[in-house]
């Protein structure tokens, strides 16, 4: 492109090769010698295209002997939203992440946790409950073939935990929570979900393993249980940009099923 400065347009040449398979995952690029001497420019312009690629998350740095820079190897889950946010679901979701990454040729892991903390005024807001009133929060950290996916925080209000107090147990449930609360009256009958795009806290950074100069967003998936008389239960899932892919469907999803395979 006309006006297009240097950098941008051999970043946009090398982002090429990354989409069509000419660099595949784990390819070292070029030294910044060889870019320096196959496009005629300088060396800062050679930095500058790739860490146009690094803040995208496509390529990484390694430092010492034998390093330089990688195309990024990346894992992208397809995260099935008419199958995984179902209410009336008999499935724990623990079980429907699992079946959901073997069915894609990987192996999933997860590492659980529970705390209390006090409602944040957003949460509090969608439960009917008082900002900063306690809360169980019940932590799966996700893995796929052993590197971190996804983060999901289910948040039981005081009310709740203090009629199922299993919630604050810091074990994982088996059969799901929404199984148990089901099991003993609490049925939930409807879920609301909504996602938007951000960037990571730095504990998220961390805990999903994104470069802090890779500039990668994640996608934050809200999703509010409701029984038929209140809302019941959060569940705030965050998901590295550059590592799922959500879908959705409507209408006769059997049908969808059968003729996407």
């Amino acid at each position: 492109m006309p006006g297009q400065p240097k950098y941008q347009r051999i970043a946009e040449q090398l982002r090429r090769q990354i989409d069509d398979g000419g660099l595949p995952p784990g390819a070292k690029l070029p030294t910044e010698e060889e870019l320096q001497a196959a496009y005629g420019v300088s060396r800062p312009t050679v930095r500058d295209a790739t860490d146009v690629l690094q803040a995208a998350g496509l390529v990484e740095r390694r430092p010492g002997r034998g390093g330089g820079v990688f195309v990024r190897e990346q894992v992208m889950i397809e995260a099935y939203a008419w199958r995984d946010d179902q209410p009336m679901s008999t499935t724990s979701e623990a079980d429907l992440f699992f079946r959901t990454v073997r069915e894609q040729g990987h192996e999933p892991s997860q590492e659980f946790s529970t705390r209390v903390e006090p409602m944040p005024a957003d949460y509090a807001a969608l439960l009917h409950v008082d900002v900063g009133s306690t809360a169980a929060v019940r932590r799966c950290l996700r893995l796929v073939d052993g590197v971190p996916h996804s983060i999901q925080d289910s948040w039981y209000p005081q009310w709740l935990c203090e009629k199922v107090p299993q919630l604050f147990s810091p074990h994982n449930i088996a059969q799901g929570t929404t199984k148990l609360l089901r099991e003993r009256g609490y049925h939930q009958v409807a879920a609301l979900t909504t996602t938007s795009a951000r960037m990571p806290t730095p504990v998220e950074a961390v805990l999903l393993q994104i470069p802090v100069v890779a500039g990668t967003p994640v996608l934050h998936n809200v999703l509010t249980g409701y029984t038929a008389d209140r809302p019941l239960r959060i569940s705030a899932a965050v998901f590295a940009a550059d590592k799922v892919r959500l879908i959705s469907a409507h209408g006769d999803i059997e049908t969808i099923a059968r003729l996407r395979r």
